[in-house]
C-alpha cells in the first residue's frame, strides 16, 4: 500500500466494530486517522447514541480525533423515499452509502484533510464495489476494502479486546426489521 506524502485521513465509521480494524490497518500503514461518526441512518435514537459512546471509546483507547455529524434521522429518510421496501444490498442501501460519503467529503474540506475513507467495506453484509462507485465521484476518496485480509474476523477479535458493543443489524429500521426476519441474534458487525 502506498501511502501519500500528507497522511492525514478522515474516516467514516459505522459503529466501533468496523472502525478497530480499519483504523488499525490504516495507521499501520502510516496514516494519520481522524474518526468521523456521520450516522443520520441508525434508529432509534438510543442506538445511535451507543454506537457514538462506543466509538468515542475507541478513539479514547488509540488517542484518536472523533469528528461528530449532527443527527437527522428524519432527513436521512427524506434521501432514501420510495425505497423503504428495497431489500438489503439494494437501491436503498446504495443511497443511504451516497449520503454517508457525501457528507464525509463536505467534512473532509471542511477540516482541510486530504484524503477519506469509509469503514463501511468491512462487512460482508456490504457491496464493496457498490460503494467503490459511489465514491469515484469523489477526487479525496481512498477506496478501501477492509474485508480484505480477514478484517470481519479482526472485527470480532477487537471488538472483545476492547470490549466494544456489536450491533444486531446494519443501522437503520428496515435492515433492523430484515436482521430480525432472518436471524435474531447474530450480530452484523
Amino acid at each position: 500500500m502506498d501511502v501519500p506524502e500528507n497522511t492525514r485521513i478522515l474516516v467514516h465509521v459505522c459503529c466501533a466494530p468496523c472502525a478497530a480494524p480499519s483504523g488499525e490497518r490504516l495507521r499501520l500503514h502510516g496514516y494519520d486517522v481522524i474518526l468521523y461518526f456521520s450516522n443520520s441512518n441508525i434508529s432509534p435514537d438510543e442506538e445511535y447514541h451507543k454506537r457514538l459512546l462506543y466509538v468515542r471509546k475507541l478513539a479514547g483507547i488509540w488517542d484518536v480525533v472523533v469528528e461528530e455529524d449532527s443527527y437527522d434521522h428524519a432527513e436521512w429518510l427524506l434521501q432514501i423515499s420510495g425505497l423503504e421496501n428495497e431489500p438489503e444490498k439494494g437501491r436503498r442501501c446504495e443511497k443511504c452509502f451516497a449520503y454517508s460519503l457525501q457528507r464525509t467529503a463536505m467534512m473532509a474540506d471542511r477540516l482541510d484533510i486530504p484524503y477519506f475513507t469509509t469503514t463501511l467495506t468491512l462487512s460482508p453484509h456490504k457491496i464493496s464495489k457498490m460503494i467503490f462507485e459511489i465514491g469515484k465521484q469523489y477526487p479525496k476518496y481512498l477506496p478501501f476494502n477492509f474485508k480484505k485480509e480477514d478484517g470481519f474476523l479482526r472485527s470480532i477479535q477487537l471488538s472483545k479486546d476492547y470490549d466494544l458493543y456489536r450491533q444486531s443489524y446494519c443501522g437503520c429500521e428496515f435492515s433492523l426489521q430484515a436482521s430480525r426476519q432472518s436471524s435474531p441474534k447474530s450480530p452484523v458487525h
